[in-house]
């Protein structure tokens, strides 16, 4: 049993097994990604053995957090001797208390070796705080709804460039139909976990393209310190024509439950218009997605070159004539260099 810091534990993590003991609900809000939560407490337990610290003892509070845990803690060992086969684990709660400690004396006792992580998931949170901070070398890529930018990321990252998909983190399109076809968002927290886990792989002196965003992605916030690191770069905007925008859209979009697409235009009626609006859900539920689509784009359009107008960096904009992700990727890489 050993305790290191969130250096150590990040590096060992990368072959050992992460155990987050904190309760349900805390492991579901955010924890260090591809960690196993084996809860030392449900999130009643833990209601009841706090309650217990505030308005009693921490005595109280010990003995009803024993009561709990002592029919479980065989069980405890047949979870983590599942997951870490080798016997070595790393195991975190919320401040590196009680909680931890405990279990990594218990996984010890069954003969682990145990490393615990000193200060807990909140020294997590404040070194990615910290690591968001840092500088680095982005390239905002800008384009109007359909244009594929998501696509190109991929794509890019294929090509050997380095990006960063903000909205596959947050299962999230961005636009009011961004839900559809997607897993639940994260919440914010674990976005933020998520994110950092990217950045971290980077090579700060070497352009990392991120698609242009708004300070949020669904119920998904970007983090203060790196979206301020986007409105101060670059961007490298596409145009697309929009027949082949629609066409792409229409591609996404046509198989979904069309009371989905009802339902998102209806959260956008106000700045669509109640005609315009009327028009695109008739079109949708007579089967004439490029319609209702067509509709829907002038409000995004408008809405994406008033954006682009309050760049503090005037935009590059590249213009592309086909549907083709490889091509255009080159394209941009090409355009990318003659910018350097």
């Amino acid at each position: 049993m050993k305790n290191i810091g969130i250096v150590d534990f990040l590096s060992e993590r990368e072959h050992t097994p992460v155990i987050d003991v904190r309760s349900p609900a805390e492991f579901s809000k955010g924890h260090i990604p591809r960690a196993y939560n084996i809860p030392l407490f449900t999130d009643e337990e833990r209601a009841i053995v706090g309650t217990k610290y505030v308005q009693e003892s921490r005595y109280n509070s010990v003995l009803a957090g024993l009561d709990f845990v002592g029919p479980k803690l065989s069980g405890f060992i047949d979870k983590v001797s599942a997951i870490a086969k080798d016997k070595k684990v790393l195991v975190y709660c919320w401040r590196g208390g009680m909680r931890s400690s405990s279990m990594s004396w218990l996984f010890s006792l069954a003969g682990f070796n145990s490393k615990t992580l000193i200060g807990g998931y909140k020294s997590y949170r404040r070194y990615i705080k910290g690591y968001l901070e840092k500088p680095l070398n982005i390239i905002v890529l800008g384009g109007m709804t359909g244009s594929g930018k998501t696509d190109l990321l991929s794509q890019l990252s294929k090509l050997g460039q380095q990006a960063i998909d903000l909205e596959g983190l947050a299962n999230h399109k961005g636009s009011a139909f961004g839900a559809i076809g997607q897993k639940p968002q994260p919440s914010t927290e674990f976005f933020e976990n998520l994110l950092f886990e990217e950045i971290a792989k980077l090579d700060p002196n070497i352009p990392s393209w991120v698609e242009d965003e708004s300070k949020s992605i669904g119920s998904v916030f970007i983090p203060n310190e790196f979206f301020s690191q986007m409105l101060n770069s670059p961007v490298i905007a596409i145009e697309l024509p929009t027949e082949i925008r629609i066409e792409r859209l229409a591609k996404d979009y046509t198989n979904c439950n069309p009371e989905l697409l009802i339902a998102s235009v209806n959260r956008i009626t106000k700045r669509l218009g109640s005609d315009n609006a009327s028009r695109a859900i008739k079109s949708i539920q007579e089967g004439r997605f490029s319609e209702a689509i067509e509709i829907t784009l002038k409000y995004y359009d408008k809405t994406y070159l008033y954006g682009l107008s309050t760049k503090k960096n005037k935009p590059t904009i590249v213009q592309l004539d086909k549907n083709d992700i490889l091509m255009n990727s080159k394209i941009l890489i090409e355009k990318l260099k003659e910018s350097l």
